[in-house]
């Protein structure tokens, strides 16, 4: 297959990597040319373009069979998000328009789920965010499956749980650095999923997604942060992080349980780090290698 990836970066470089490991013929879309000579020791072909920006389309090459959008936002603003997932979103379609994919992925966050009673969710679940970047993710997801619906564009949509992975994980550095803490007793659930995972998923969804669909990508253990600390603590021979009794902070303001069984069920897929604890002793084995932990 001809593949594109836009955003061919911390996801997208080792998922074009293994696409090239099987045959395929794969091009790797970048805002700059500082990864250059990295796409090109993966055997990605190296494209320049801002997909914010549609002018710059036009000098890109076409007929894809495959497109992967796994771009980041660059930026944490509601505006960030809009202008790179709604507005990207839009170009990417308006541009793949004359020359439709065989399969259009996606990969949105599990945001936008909104709740916070420790509920189990799912893709039928109800996507109502507090948070205006979560919003603006509903919005784009909504254009894909209006788009897969109507005009039968083959677009496939996962949501992606917190990402951790080499040189990742938001909590692990910050309780590395001694500057995490609990959120109250710790009874918040963090649903996860490693990078490799990731890139699974998105190989998975590549060859069977069913077009309009949506398929959670989370590992199969949500875990509570006090869990997840004890267990760190242990590994590590450290003590718990202290507790904040009204925490207000942007990663706290949800608490859920995501379920992964559609992704499992409908696509077969086996994860390689099927809980946060294979892949953080991976992590924990970097970190020693690095010199980060003693």
């Amino acid at each position: 297959m001809r593949v594109l990836i836009v955003g061919c970066g911390y996801v997208g470089l080792p998922l074009g990597a293994e696409l090239v490991r099987q045959g395929h013929d794969v091009f790797g879309l970048r805002r700059s040319a500082a990864a250059k000579g990295e796409l090109q020791s993966a055997g990605i072909k190296p494209l320049l373009a801002d997909i914010t920006k549609r002018d710059e389309f036009a000098r890109l090459p076409r007929d894809f069979d495959w497109v992967v959008n796994c771009v980041a936002s660059g930026g944490g603003t509601a505006e960030d998000y809009r202008r790179v997932y709604l507005q990207g979103t839009h170009n990417l379609l308006e541009w793949l328009a004359p020359n439709p994919s065989k399969k259009f992925v996606y990969t949105s966050s599990t945001s936008v789920y909104g709740q916070n009673d420790g509920s189990v969710v799912d893709e039928t679940s109800p996507t109502e965010p507090q948070s205006e970047t979560a919003k603006v993710l509903v919005e784009t997801e909504k254009i894909l499956i209006e788009v897969a619906r109507k005009e039968d564009f083959p677009a496939v949509i996962l949501r992606v749980a917190g990402i951790y992975g080499p040189g990742r994980g938001h909590a692990f550095k910050q309780f590395l650095r001694g500057e995490a803490h609990l959120d109250g007793t710790g009874d918040r659930i963090l649903n996860m999923i490693h990078r490799d995972d990731v890139v699974g998923a998105i190989m998975a969804a590549l060859k069977q997604g069913e077009a309009g669909e949506i398929y959670n990508a989370v590992d199969d253990e949500p875990v509570s942060q006090l869990v997840f600390f004890e267990w760190l603590g242990k590994s590590l021979n450290k003590p718990l992080p202290p507790s904040e009794s009204n925490p207000l902070r942007k990663r706290g303001t949800t608490h859920k349980k995501i379920s992964n069984r559609k992704l499992k069920s409908r696509l077969n897929y086996t994860f390689r780090f099927p809980t946060f604890r294979e892949g953080y002793n991976t992590n924990i084995r970097q970190a020693h290698i690095s010199g980060e932990i003693d």
